[in-house]
């Protein structure tokens, strides 16, 4: 009988691949082990073993694996089921999910290494760059690729190393490499021989010279006596105030002794729970939360802005806690991660692990670990999407906060996949509950919860009693015409500014643009500089004094003159979060005014720092993007301004009004959380527009409905299921023809909506032309039948050899 193994590797391969195993080896592997496994002509890569068989491949000849990873499953089948069905409804290779899934310094990849064949005693007929890594191998007996980089001192080094191996000098192997590195952390403590009382004396006229060790095995002897734990260098260091050549002078004397320790990288104090109070609106919010979770697996909390929807949550965390539960807390943006998980720690301590993109991958392999071995530190993860993949086997409640955020989703590269949705199916796989909950839900959510589909509970007053903020309409087509407007300031909004800060409250102000002005323009001939490799125009950023393309990175020194006409004259139009930091430098020159964007916060801390000074009261005037507005909770802010309503309103895409209604309304949530009443100023110029007037009136129902009517209308989501085919090439004319190809056997195959070949209103990225195909699946269609039928299509267009070349990306629930 011989033995194989089912293997997942994490490139993007629809299928599992077949190995042989030993008999021993088949006995000791179970589901959900890593194992390095040869694949293509030398690569290694870290495959998943997905099960176990007796049943030889028919169309390869199966190759033995490499080694054996692990001792014990780090991945749990649970997951491993969850995976397939990312992989089969977002219509996504396995292996991509998997990549995904697991923290990439769990991924090990061979590392090839040179070593040399024989000695060379003739080193005329090298090259200069040949005969510096060849004298290298004499030297030591194998190098890594990036030692001969910087041996060479050259990136290319690959023709070096053919040459090499042609002529027979030197060979390669590929080696396993463990990213993974435990934190150590340096201790010290006195040798043995010094421990007993009646040798301090000793001790001391040892050091009589030496003032400073002296003074530091003092000071380590008052940490001991206050501290009953192990003593760390740095905190001895910090302590004393001497250096740590003063500890390495002790440790050579024998009088110190250093050891190691390992630690977590991530870990949040002990603390003793407070007990949780609720208000009555949020007690009967809780007491129909758990009856409602009698009847339904997924349930909708609809609180308006400010209700206290996080205390809710936290309510019910408690509760799962006390059964022994594990609990997923699901957030859209890594910004409101930041400030939640200050709350979370401060009512569960220790018991908090977090996980999302802006950790290091050695904090996220620690977090994974917790998570697998239900350890006490993480029974609450929270993060942001990628956190759902977690290796939970003992699931209770998973909460996904602000569920309508487009940012739950996926974009690139594959599994595109909706966290939201998912986490409903996670859930089901672990028998859990789900809480949705949003001021602003999804039309699909709203929809499916007054179907019945999922629970219903509302939470209809702020927390504390505090009132909705007013919002105040701004005309500025009058102001602008009347010539009342300072910059893109009216004059309502500086009154309210101006009140705001005499009476030393905080302001928010909101534009949804980055840079200083998204085009420059050339008065003379009216030129814009474009992007070379994609058609969108280049942003003006003036603190880097550059145009810069949002979408491949490309920037240019800013112009000083018209690249076309050689005019001088240049003008930027529009305007950007940088501009209007600028203008309000010169409005308001004595507070202090930051911008929180995607520019401003790239580093790991950049947002704790910028939401603590914030909330810390340093900060007078916050501007910023659509990342403030997203639950964050700040008591001092009086002010909200939204500086232009409208280019959210008027943007190509079915979601538009919903998108827009959803943002003006959660900015305008920030205002007014404490004691005092908040104000919104809303500059727009179209102030009848119908959203606007249902953000004016909080009015969520009348815009639901509306919405709701149109999408039953034109055949769109929840009504439809859409999956969008985006093609792309870097040759117009054979993207067209293919894409058209592509059109024209879907219709014929499919009895649906197929709509295309569609040219997107940036039809150009990074020198690739796009083209998209959308189809609508009605709801008495059978979706998993359907989706196959356009893997069938796909799959026969691949097979087109003219075509081969055309990267095709598929999009299930497009946002």
């Amino acid at each position: 009988m011989r033995f194989f193994i089912e293997v997942i590797i994490p490139i993007s391969l629809p299928q599992t691949f077949t190995y042989s195993v030993t008999e021993a080896e088949f006995s000791f592997l179970e589901k959900g082990m890593r194992v390095a496994v040869p694949f293509g002509k030398s690569k290694f890569y870290t495959g998943l073993v997905a099960e176990k068989h007796h049943n030889p491949p028919n169309l390869y000849e199966a190759k033995e694996i490499h080694q054996i990873i692990d001792e014990k499953p780090i991945v749990t089948a649970l997951q491993i089921d969850f995976w397939q069905w990312i992989a089969t409804y977002y219509m996504c290779a396995i292996g991509d999910v998997y990549r995904t899934a697991l923290p990439s310094a769990l991924l090990l990849e061979s590392e090839t290494i040179i070593s040399s064949k024989k000695e060379v005693l003739d080193t005329s007929q090298l090259t200069d760059d040949e005969y510096l890594l060849v004298e290298a191998l004499s030297n030591q007996s194998s190098l890594k690729i990036n030692e001969v980089t910087s041996i060479l001192n050259k990136k290319k080094v690959f023709p070096v190393i053919q040459s090499l191996i042609e002529k027979g000098i030197i060979v390669l192997q590929e080696e396993m490499v463990e990213e993974y590195k435990p934190k150590l952390v340096r201790y010290v403590r006195l040798q043995a021989g010094f421990n007993a009382p009646d040798k301090l004396e000793e001790l001391l006229l040892l050091l009589k010279n030496a003032q400073k060790q002296k003074d530091l095995v003092l000071s380590f002897f008052q940490l001991q006596a206050t501290q009953k734990k192990p003593i760390a260098v740095k905190e001895l260091v910090d302590f004393s105030g001497a250096t740590t050549a003063a500890v390495k002078a002790l440790v050579d004397k024998g009088i110190f002794e250093e050891y190691h320790l390992q630690q977590d990288r991530v870990s949040f104090e002990e603390v003793n729970s407070i007990a949780i109070h609720l208000s009555p609106a949020q007690q009967n919010a809780f007491d129909e939360l758990k009856e409602v979770f009698q009847q339904k697996e997924v349930t909708l909390l609809h609180g308006v802005t400010a209700s206290g929807k996080t205390e809710v949550y936290f309510r019910l965390i408690e509760d799962y806690l006390e059964k022994g539960k594990q609990v997923l807390y699901l957030l859209p943006e890594i910004a409101l991660t930041t400030q939640l998980v200050s709350r979370l720690t401060k009512q569960f301590g220790n018991k908090v692990a977090v996980f999302h993109s802006k950790y290091s991958n050695n904090e996220r392999v620690e977090v994974w670990n917790q998570v697998l071995n239900t350890s006490d530190k993480a029974q609450i993860v929270i993060g942001a999407r990628s956190a759902m993949f977690s290796p939970f086997s003992n699931l209770g409640l998973i909460v996904v906060d602000e569920e309508h955020e487009q940012t739950f989703k996926q974009v690139d590269p594959a599994p595109r996949y909706h966290a939201r949705d998912a986490a409903i199916v996670l859930a089901y796989h672990h028998k859990a509950k789900v809480v949705l909950g949003s001021a602003t839900p999804s039309l699909e959510t709203y929809y499916n919860a007054q179907q019945g589909k999922y629970g219903l509970v509302a939470l209809t007053e702020r927390f504390g009693n505090a009132i909705l903020p007013e919002i105040v309409l701004v005309d500025i087509k009058d102001g602008y015409f009347r010539k009342k407007m300072t910059g893109h300031f009216s004059q309502t909004l500086i009154d309210e500014m101006n009140e705001a800060l005499s009476n030393g409250e905080q302001i928010i102000l909101f534009q949804n643009r980055r840079g200083y002005a998204p085009v420059m323009e050339c008065m003379t001939c009216g030129h814009i500089p474009q992007c070379p490799q994609c058609d969108v125009s280049l942003t003006y950023h003036k603190f880097k004094n550059q145009l810069r393309c949002h979408y491949c990175g490309h920037s240019i020194a800013k112009p000083t003159n018209c690249h076309a006409c050689s005019s001088i004259d240049l003008t930027s139009k529009g305007f950007g979060t940088e501009q209007i930091e600028l203008e309000l430098a010169s409005l308001f020159p004595t507070k202090n005014i930051k911008r929180m964007d995607q520019d401003t916060t790239r580093g790991k801390y950049a947002f704790e720092r910028l939401i603590d000074s914030f909330k810390n009261r340093e900060i007078d005037i916050l501007v910023g993007t659509q990342m403030l507005a997203k639950g964050l909770d700040f008591d001092n802010v009086s002010l909200v301004g939204i500086l232009n309503a409208d280019n959210m309103l008027y943007f190509p895409d079915f979601r538009a009004f919903e998108r827009s209604y959803q943002m003006m309304t959660q900015v305008a949530g920030r205002a007014g959380r404490g004691d005092k009443k908040g104000k919104v100023v809303i500059q727009t110029f179209n102030p009848n527009h119908n959203t606007i007037q249902q953000v004016t009136n909080n009015n969520y129902i009348g815009m639901y409905k509306e919405q709701i009517y149109e999408r039953h209308i034109y055949h769109y989501p929840p009504f439809y299921k859409l999956i969008k085919i985006t093609l792309r090439h870097k040759e117009f004319e054979k993207l067209k023809e293919g894409a058209m190809w592509l059109y024209q056997v879907m219709k014929q195959n499919l009895d649906i909506p197929v709509l295309g070949p569609e040219e997107p209103p940036i039809n150009r990225i990074r020198n690739e032309y796009i083209r998209t195909i959308l189809v609508k699946i009605p709801q008495d269609k059978h979706l998993g039948n359907t989706k196959k039928t356009i893997q069938k299509i796909l799959n026969s267009f691949d097979a087109v050899v003219q075509y081969r070349a055309i990267r095709v990306s598929i999009n299930v629930d497009v946002t």
